[in-house]
């Protein structure tokens, strides 16, 4: 009996004696490194070297056409842009409506591969996918009034204003440049090197793509515009595609803001 007592005295002092377990504190899981960022493409309309100014400021075209702007609107889609290796990002379902006299003039591009970026490029227009789509809404939608018909499709770019040259009526001029087949096609394909400069998309950064948009470039380069003679467009057609050809040109890389 003293022997079976004693063992279990001896069982229960080194129990007793046992340390308990100790709970090993679990760390953290690292956050992830971001492999995408935010891009921002900022566009000022000018008039040659100087800001332009609606309504009220007189400019001149390279026929020496007098001529004023009361509307300049124009989209943009299917924007890629090229890295440093040369590889290409496109950003996926992208159409802005760049309106200047309203404001409208920043597009922000979130999902950018983390890159240093070369060069932008972008469609002015509509792409004809989404000019033969039926009712569409966002900066597609019909109420912008960039929109003809659907045989006619997208308003791809409005410039409207005057010139004393002009002989519709009240002198005005109305823009409204658009056509995407065949003969009629205006889409245009703009493309903008960075030259030594470089815009780093990081997941901590936004940098900013500062461009300017020329409205001489209009009236310019492939085809000289006389006010006189050309100074409404309101449908698909030779002169369409004769002043897109000249718009193309229109934009011009003024900095980057990394």
């Amino acid at each position: 009996m003293k022997k079976i007592f004693s063992i279990a005295l001896a069982v229960l002092v080194l129990t007793a004696c046992k340390k308990d377990p100790v709970e090993h504190e679990h760390e953290p899981e690292p956050t992830p490194a971001p492999t995408v960022g935010n891009l921002m493409v900022e566009i000022e309309a000018k008039a040659g070297t100087d800001s332009l100014i609606f309504d009220t400021k007189d400019y001149v075209n390279a026929n020496l056409d007098s001529f004023k702007v009361t509307l300049l609107k124009y989209y943009l889609s299917n924007i890629v842009l090229t890295k440093s290796d040369n590889s290409t990002y496109k950003a996926e379902g992208g159409y802005f409506l760049i309106d200047h006299k309203a404001g409208a003039n920043k597009i922000t591009l979130s999902g950018v591969p983390i890159a240093n970026y070369k060069s932008i490029s972008f469609l002015i227009g509509v792409d004809s996918l989404r000019n033969v789509s039926g009712a569409q809404d966002g900066a597609l939608a019909t109420s912008n009034g960039m929109f003809w018909s659907w045989s006619s499709g997208y308003i791809f770019a409005k410039m409207e204003g005057s010139s004393p040259k002009s002989i519709a009526a009240n002198n005005a001029l109305r823009f409204h440049v658009g056509g995407f087949s065949g003969a009629n096609n205006a889409l245009r394909t703009a493309t903008i090197s960075f030259g030594t400069n470089s815009a780093n998309v990081s997941g901590s950064t936004t940098p900013a793509i500062h461009l300017s948009a020329d409205i001489k470039k209009w009236f310019t380069g492939a085809n000289t515009t006389n006010f006189a003679t050309t100074n409404v467009i309101h449908m698909p057609g030779t002169s369409a595609v004769n002043m897109s050809a000249n718009y193309v040109n229109m934009f011009t890389l003024e900095h980057i803001h990394n």
